[in-house]
């Protein structure tokens, strides 16, 4: 089992890493909201400009412009306006 996660773009290679560990979510545990709903745009955006700004040493400005991109990409947030 193999897929990318449609929020993020993470590699899910086993069910522990699907939302609330189950294979048939197409998101991954960090897109997840404990109820196991996806997280929202906005919540998936700080959640990765976050990560960027911690992994990559980019300002806030930098990694929210590098985070939205990256998004725009994802299958969940393609066709948004």
């Amino acid at each position: 089992m193999s897929a990318k996660c449609v929020a993020c773009g993470m590699p899910m290679q086993s069910a522990g890493e699907h939302a609330m560990g189950d294979p048939d979510k197409d998101y991954c545990v960090h897109c997840a909201r404990p109820s196991g709903e996806m997280q929202s745009y906005e919540e998936k955006l700080e959640s990765m400009l976050r990560f960027i700004m911690k992994s990559e040493g980019l300002d806030e400005e930098c990694a929210r412009e590098t985070a939205s991109r990256a998004m725009a990409e994802l299958p969940a947030w393609r066709h948004r306006p």
